[in-house]
């Protein structure tokens, strides 16, 4: 029935229905190309921004048009080809830079014989698609780093303000204010849509990198709120580690960096349990981790070694989590393996932190004394301050040791410091256990 009472014919219904499903293939379509639209656009327009806004009014035209129309052969051709002429109009009317007019005029007129190949063979640049110039751009050193997570989840990833907002629990607004400048930090400074070359390509892919695998870390081990794993965040940074490895397949430390993300992954169902308490290596039910994304990570591994990177930052962290993806049981771990292996990475990242997990592989490699000694050395760095990872490791030694109430007091230091709900019933449980003891 209408609004008014009158019945509807089965056919409008139909029709309706029809309308409904060609407008969620549109939208399906939509998503599949929007990268590659915005990247395009952008490219040719100089503006994040403005790109969204041509992508957008393509779709609500294609909305319009191909219900009736049909679906035309190239979908992503023919948004590409309908945004560039919204751009000449509106370049037109703004009376915008005469060359770039005359190059988007260009593209549509004298691809006229063959519009989709013409606008196919526009979209490559050196390294072959120009999502990729969009990911450097996104992640540029000129932004922050909270700028360059939140404008790549939003341009690349294609999630909303209020989903990034809600995957690392800030106001909806400061995730907007910080989208906004970023984009006007881009425009202002005249940012090319490209991939740089020479040192500058290497500086910004560790950018790049750095930004997807703080993405993951994020969703890994939440560092706020009740959850300790948050999938979502996790899942679209491997999803940007796969875009960027099929579009920079000859980058090794992109490899390494997927492998990395696809093994830690791989533990997420065992990393739980049923009443939401987080389980450690050695407890974990080693029947849940996911195969495939261990083949995926091992694979990636061998793609590495094939490429000469075994000795990159991203490599050497893959290969630590690969140590315990090949143990059937926590006891069969290759700890002397682990420990040589920070003994590398530390020697290329001299950090605090990875100096705490090396003492942390070389106490299950040697026993805890020695891991005690190691943690001497670095307590007292400043980054380690107030470290809720710290004062856990210690516990551990020292629980170890049968030192319980020196670990007790490790534990419950580690709790108070701990940001995550989780993370905390968990070390105050560990707290508990100590004072169980004799």
């Amino acid at each position: 029935m209408t609004r008014d009472g009158e019945a509807v014919a089965p056919s409008a219904y139909r029709h309706i229905a029809g309308a409904e499903a060609a407008a969620r293939d549109i939208e399906a379509i939509y998503r599949m190309e929007r990268v590659r639209l915005i990247a395009g656009l952008a490219k040719h327009v100089g503006d994040i921004s403005l790109a969204e806004e041509l992508a957008q009014e393509a779709l609500v035209t294609a909305l319009a048009t191909w219900p009736e129309a049909g679906t035309p052969p190239n979908p992503g051709g023919w948004l590409m080809t309908t945004a560039k002429r919204r751009a000449v109009d509106l370049w037109r009317r703004r009376k915008m830079i005469a060359r770039h007019e005359a190059s988007l005029v260009h593209d549509l007129e004298t691809g006229r014989a063959d519009e989709h190949a013409a606008i196919e063979a526009s979209l490559d640049d050196a390294i072959g698609d120009e999502r990729l110039s969009l990911i450097f751009t996104a992640c540029h050193p000129l932004l922050s780093r909270d700028q360059r997570t939140a404008l790549t989840l939003k341009i690349i990833g294609g999630l909303t303000t209020e989903e990034i907002a809600r995957a690392f629990l800030t106001q909806e607004t400061t995730v907007a204010q910080r989208i906004v400048r970023a984009k006007k930090i881009l425009r202002d400074a005249d940012i090319a849509f490209e991939v740089p070359i020479g040192d500058e390509r290497d500086a910004r892919l560790a950018s790049v990198l750095e930004v997807i695998y703080l993405i993951f870390n994020e969703g890994y081990a939440a560092s706020r709120g009740e959850d300790l794993i948050r999938p979502q965040l996790c899942q679209e940074a491997m999803r940007l580690g796969r875009i960027l490895v099929g579009l920079a397949p000859g980058e090794p430390e992109a490899h390494a960096l997927l492998a990395l993300m696809e093994l830690q992954a791989s533990r997420f169902k065992a990393r739980v349990a049923a009443d939401g308490s987080a389980l450690t290596l050695e407890t974990q039910n080693r029947g849940l981790w996911d195969r495939l994304l261990i083949q995926r990570g091992l694979e990636g591994l061998a793609a590495v070694t094939r490429l000469g990177g075994d000795d990159a930052v991203y490599a050497l962290q893959a290969a630590l989590a690969a140590v315990h993806a090949r143990a059937g049981r926590f006891e069969d771990t290759d700890w002397v393996r682990s420990a040589a292996l920070y003994d590398r990475l530390l020697a290329r990242v001299p950090s605090p932190v990875v100096a705490l997990n090396r003492a942390v592989a070389h106490a299950m490699a040697e026993g805890p004394e020695t891991g005690l000694a190691l943690l001497a050395e670095i307590e007292d760095e400043p980054q380690l301050a107030g470290y809720p990872p710290l004062h856990a490791a210690k516990g551990d030694f020292l629980m170890r040791l049968g030192r319980n109430e020196e670990a007790r007091a490790e534990f419950t230091q580690a709790a108070a410091l701990s940001g995550n709900a989780t993370e905390r019933a968990f070390l105050l449980q560990r707290a508990e256990e100590c004072a169980l003891k004799p």
